[in-house]
């Protein structure tokens, strides 16, 4: 392994993405390179970027997207990823020439990708960020402090959907607004997916007080982990929204119920030990009522469906027929009657 020294006006000059966004750049003195070096999950890279792809812009740490260009440094880490509409993709076993598989900054090799993706962008990795004695840096050194199962927690309904892109996070973002319509105090997490602040910017635009995401928690997506450190993940933010001292908490969770990492988190008791309720996304009447079937046989609490499907007046007559659930598109979930509708004053008052 080599260590090589590395000027601070150099990472200075690079692109740094937003998933690093709480890491001390500052820190950094090293960097660590060599064929034996080993990459580890949300270790942070200084990597060229060799061939613009998919990705021809960098989510930076304000939340701009900055436009690559071939030759630019930038500073990513890496981690895993799961997308069924864009890339799946793991972290590799060294520091060859791999790809950027988020604009968040992920850096991975893509394993596999969505027909309608460009091959994914190349970077070429120049070292491993490390400190003055060669330790390296990592996403973790700069995660909240770890909590357990808060209790009390404030009133909290999770957002979870059939697949990525079935519109959770804007039911998510709508229904934050109506309930601060209501004059409610809302704090917001997403616990689990792909380390982006697309997601959380619009949480905070509609009317979050806090929002936070796994990558607060230490993670650069989730993919991969175990069912303890997603539990983990899920009582830390929840914890620290709670200590903030949020009305109510809306979880996003991300992908659809047959990715792995969020079939286990909606069967793990710590998910229902937390969540009060639970509103579907779906992008058809159909998925709604094969979800909703699949959480109340988990008896989880579903409340209500939402999601791409409020696009179309027949499909909400439908999906309210098969699951006798109510429907809410985007314009009831922002009044602030939503907060009667879904009986939330009388619940706040009563997780209190």
């Amino acid at each position: 392994m080599n260590m090589l020294p590395i000027c601070h006006e150099r990472i200075l000059r690079a692109k740094v993405s937003y998933t690093p966004r709480h890491v001390n750049l500052e820190a950094a003195a090293t960097l660590l390179a060599g064929e034996d070096v080993v990459p580890n999950v949300g270790d942070l890279v200084l990597a060229r970027v060799d061939k613009i792809g998919q990705h021809g812009a960098l989510e930076l740490t304000n939340g701009r997207r900055a436009i690559l260009f071939t030759g630019d440094e930038i500073v990513v880490c890496y981690g895993n990823r799961y997308a069924p509409d864009q890339f799946e993709a793991e972290v590799p076993h060294d520091l060859a020439a791999c790809h950027l598989v988020a604009a968040g900054g992920i850096a991975a090799r893509a394993l596999s990708w969505h027909a309608n993706m460009k091959s994914p962008t190349v970077i070429a990795p120049v070292g491993l960020l490390a400190d003055v004695n060669g330790q390296r840096i990592n996403l973790s050194c700069a995660a909240v402090a770890k909590l357990g199962h808060p209790r009390p927690l404030p009133y909290t309904v999770a957002v979870v959907g059939t697949a990525m892109n079935a519109g959770k996070t804007t039911t998510a973002a709508n229904l934050i607004h109506g309930l601060t319509n209501a004059g409610l105090k809302v704090g917001a997490a997403k616990v689990t997916g792909t380390g982006s602040g697309k997601d959380i910017w619009f949480m905070g635009d509609a009317g979050a007080r806090l929002a936070l995401d796994f990558t607060d928690a230490g993670f650069p997506s989730t993919f991969r982990t175990t069912a303890a450190e997603v539990e983990g993940i899920l009582a830390t933010l929840t914890g620290h929204l709670a200590k903030a001292g949020m009305d109510v908490i809306v979880l996003e969770v991300a992908d659809g119920l047959y990715q792995a990492e969020t079939a286990a988190l909606l069967d793990s008791p710590v998910f229902a030990k937390t969540v009060n309720d639970v509103i579907f996304a779906a992008g058809d009447a159909m998925g709604a009522a094969a979800g909703v079937e699949w959480l109340r046989r988990k008896g989880l609490p579903v409340l209500a469906v939402s999601g791409l499907l409020t696009a179309s007046p027949l499909a909400i007559v439908e999906a309210a027929n098969a699951t006798g659930l109510p429907v809410f598109d985007k314009k009831m979930l922002r009044d602030a009657a939503i907060a009667s509708e879904l009986g939330m004053c009388s619940k706040i008052a009563l997780s209190a």
